[in-house]
């Protein structure tokens, strides 16, 4: 795993800037900083070494160096590739996955991509043709950004190496602000920083001329398997989850495993026995809270033989949050127990983990899919004219309860909202999702007044970032897959898998994703939604496919994830922050969010009831740290 960048700006000798740009992403690749550069074009790279640790140095060229790659990421069937290339007569000068990109361009050209089994990003520079190519991985799992304006085209693994450049005004995408706000996350391929976009998962870019254009290389099109057998679906399950675990464990340094406990991790470690790994090393964070998950994964090491470790958060985790806003460059909550963990896992020598990350996008884990399931039929044939009527009961109902200040009775007002919103599955989803953005009043609430008249003329809503992807679905399709084939484009690659990469990556930890691997997403997807959901229970064919493999109380275990109380983060440190940061002076002069609100959240009782308030408070501080840091400062470069 690594860091890349690259600027293609004419008549300049951006060296210095290059070297400057690496810098910023060193803690990506901390073995080897190296650059290469060509007319207009110059490419930088940072390296963690991973696989052929002594001569898998970059860029890497062809054997006439007419063409170079920077790469950052893993292909976990390049040694197939690598055979195939042979056979046409392509030389290879090192045992590196990074070098058959080259050889698949000479051979292909740009529509060699969907060959690849990986986690990846790369941009591959053709010397005699000026172009430049960048390829995101199928999923997202790897980061890849870029910017195009002016005469100027740079791309980078992290934002913090784009905005170096001179010519880049740093500024807010206050669109994409809003999303986040609504999402805790940041949806589409816009990014906080104006004018900077991520190439979005499947797809690659041909930059020659300058002219860019961004094009999909393989979609995700799920066809439902209604004659499979529960026998079939449970060999399907196991065949396809030990062939992905068995691909990633490729590495010519130690790895080892985040075990939370749960379901998905515990079947990643059986699987690594099963295959034989001689040594599994297990690492699980605690974070000083009633639902630590220590003696769940304690079983599954002991079940296994593991090499097990233990490390709890501090009582005071806060205080790390600037640095790890430095490095998601978002104002994420969730963003510490990854650092933290990834901190922990290198100190003990360990550069690669895998995660459980996807388990339950794939199989129906979480409990919104549990929520969802019962009204399947209903979203179905819900007449228009109810659908209507149900709208205007739902604004009554917020102007009711939003006028009452009884912050506790939130969460109730947003389960009824739901329920009348049965026909419209993207708002079902969104609501049971928080977005808040549906009730207009509610903007007067969290903005200042002049942002608040900016949003509602724009019309920026997050339901129009949604709609067309489950409009994309086959309509009568059940709302369940529906939302799976969502969260596949949206929650996962924007929220989960940006704080995978940054948290692992901020410690120079590579993290691997078994349940990602593309033959196992086709198969997870084929699966009919009944056999993910039966009787209330969700994942219900993944947990009988373990249940003779793994210990009977993690298969039964409730779902808890790998995440930090706000509730209690809220008693700990999070208002004492919240209230040294956000003083009213500060939010007037900011001029985006309106301070009686925070205040009232702040005067309230503490409360469970309250944690989206605690989540949006959180954000709203995270901006602030964000905002000071990249946009008031120019030396966020140093940090």
């Amino acid at each position: 795993m690594c860091g890349i960048a690259g600027i293609i700006e004419k008549g300049k000798n951006n060296r210095e800037l290059m070297s400057q740009m690496l810098d910023a992403i060193a803690h990506r690749g901390p073995d080897d900083k190296s650059m290469f550069a060509h007319g207009d074009c110059i490419l930088g790279h940072r390296r963690l070494s991973i696989i052929d640790l002594s001569t898998g140095n970059q860029p890497i060229f062809n054997e006439d160096k007419t063409i170079a790659v920077v790469f950052n990421g893993e292909i976990y069937n390049f040694k197939d590739i690598r055979k195939q290339l042979e056979g046409k007569g392509h030389h290879f000068s090192s045992n590196s996955d990074t070098e058959i990109l080259v050889h698949l361009y000479e051979e292909h050209g740009p529509n060699f991509v969907d060959k690849l089994n990986g986690i990846f990003a790369f941009a591959i520079f053709d010397l005699n043709e000026k172009v430049l190519m960048l390829g995101r991985d199928h999923f997202g799992v790897k980061p890849l950004h870029y910017y195009h304006k002016n005469g100027v085209f740079l791309f980078g693994s992290e934002q913090k190496s784009i905005i170096l450049h001179p010519k880049y005004n740093t500024a807010v995408n206050y669109k994409a602000l809003h999303y986040h706000l609504n999402l805790r996350y940041t949806q589409s391929n816009e990014t906080l920083f104006a004018g900077i976009k991520r190439l979005p998962p499947a797809h690659y870019a041909i930059f020659k001329n300058n002219s860019l254009e961004v094009r999909p290389y393989w979609r995700l099109t799920p066809e439902t398997n209604h004659t499979i057998s529960e026998n079939e679906a449970i060999d399907g399950v196991n065949f396809h989850i030990k062939q992905a675990v068995e691909r990633q464990l490729i590495s010519d340094v130690p790895i080892g495993v985040y075990l939370s406990g749960g379901l998905d991790s515990s079947t990643i470690v059986q699987k690594m026995h099963e295959i034989g790994v001689p040594q599994i090393n297990t690492y699980t964070l605690g974070f000083n809270e009633p639902t630590d998950e220590f003696p769940d994964a304690q079983r599954i090491a002991k079940a296994f033989n593991t090499n097990h470790h233990t490390h709890s958060l501090s009582m005071n985790p806060l205080g790390d949050l600037d640095k790890v806003i430095w490095h998601a460059e978002e104002p994420k909550i969730n963003l510490l127990q990854g650092y933290k963990m990834s901190e922990f896992v290198r100190s003990q020598n360990i550069k690669v983990v895998l995660g459980g990350l996807g388990g339950d996008e794939l199989f129906a884990g979480y409990d919104i899919h549990k929520f969802i399931y019962p009204f399947n039929t209903w979203h179905q044939n819900m007449p228009r004219w109810m659908q209507k009527l149900a709208r205007i009961k739902s604004d009554i109902l917020f102007k009711l309860q939003n006028s009452s200040r009884t912050l506790r009775f939130d969460e109730y007002r947003r389960g009824v909202q739901m329920l009348l919103s049965i026909g419209q599955i993207e708002r079902f989803y969104l609501i049971i999702r928080n977005v808040w953005d549906f009730d207009e009043g509610f903007y007067k609430e969290i903005y200042a007044p002049e942002f608040c008249d900016l949003v509602l003329k724009e019309r920026w809503q997050v339901a129009h970032e949604f709609k067309p992807i489950f409009d994309a679905f086959e309509k009568g399709t059940n709302a369940v897959d529906a939302v799976l084939f969502t969260e596949f484009h949206t929650k996962m690659v924007n929220d989960y898998l940006l704080t995978n990469d940054r948290m692992s990556m901020a410690n120079s930890v590579e993290e691997r994703v078994p349940f990602l691997d593309k033959d196992l997403v086709e198969f997870g997807f084929s699966l009919p939604v009944q056999m993910k959901i039966n009787h209330g229970t969700t994942k219900a064919i993944f947990r009988k496919a373990m249940e003779d493999k793994l210990p009977p109380k993690i298969i039964t275990k409730k779902k808890w994830g790998f995440t930090v109380n706000s509730y209690l983060q809220f008693k700990k440190d999070l208002k004492t922050e919240i209230e040294k940061e956000l003083t009213p002076e500060f939010i007037h002069q900011q001029s985006i969010f309106n301070y009686s609100y925070i205040r009232r959240i702040l005067d309230y009782p503490a409360h469970p009831k309250l944690r989206w308030h605690y989540n949006y408070l959180w954000v709203v501080l995270g901006y602030a740290k964000w905002e000071k840091m990249f946009l008031k400062s120019n030396s966020f470069h140093k940090d």
